[in-house]
């Protein structure tokens, strides 16, 4: 059974959550106004086995179902259809979490304004969760994307220099729990090429049950 968390941040997220085996274009005011970060996400889609709910403004709704007759352009030709064709698409492992792994708190949660921090952290408007060296250079970190009350997406980054020390599954599943005493699911999405990020992942709790994410972003 999903989770209740789960479900709800879907039908949230998306616009639309369960649905029937197939594609099913759904239109939703949150693809034309600006995500967690401030920039449009005007196509998300969410596969589960096989079924696929994909959000689109509601006045791209008729295009992109259209589009969707045609799956072997789909991913090429989505970001024009949702009006944005300079723009690039993702298309990831969906991960969650309801128990993350037990592995020890390493990092500390500061304010993403904090000198030395990576520029992808400070797109974040709440504290992230970093490690520091014992000159307090950064080494990884986590951020949270808070797409709705029941849904969280993890972020990580590793230094290339700290890299293979664990930390990066060990901040995720720290993160993770932290979601979830707020209530929400923590997510997780990655490429599916990214064999690093699969492993960081798993690690920490967050098992490939087959689901797939793809949608449209700023290039």
């Amino acid at each position: 059974m999903l989770d209740r968390r789960l479900h709800l941040h879907l039908a949230t997220w998306l616009g639309q959550w369960p649905a029937g085996p197939g594609r099913h274009v759904v239109g939703s005011a949150r693809r034309a106004r600006p995500a967690w970060d401030g920039r449009l996400r005007p196509a998300i889609a969410v596969t589960a086995g096989a079924s696929t709910v994909l959000s689109v403004p509601p006045d791209r709704v008729a295009a992109v179902r259209e589009l969707v007759r045609r799956p072997d352009q789909l991913l090429r030709a989505l970001p024009a259809a949702v009006g944005h064709p300079g723009w690039v698409v993702h298309d990831d492992v969906f991960r969650w979490s309801f128990a993350p792994t037990p592995l020890p708190d390493v990092g500390e949660w500061i304010p993403p304004t904090t000198v030395g921090l990576p520029s992808w952290l400070r797109l974040f408007d709440r504290a992230v969760l970093v490690v520091r060296d014992d000159r307090g250079r950064y080494l990884a970190g986590v951020g949270i994307k808070r797409h709705d009350r029941h849904g969280h997406e993890l972020a990580v980054g590793t230094v290339p220099a700290a890299r293979g020390r664990g930390l990066a599954r060990c901040l995720v599943a720290q993160a993770a729990r932290r979601v979830l005493d707020d209530g929400a699911i923590p997510t997780y999405l990655h490429d599916r090429g990214n064999a690093a990020s699969a492993r960081v992942a798993a690690a920490a709790g967050f098992p490939d049950r087959g689901w797939r994410s793809y949608g449209v972003y700023p290039g």
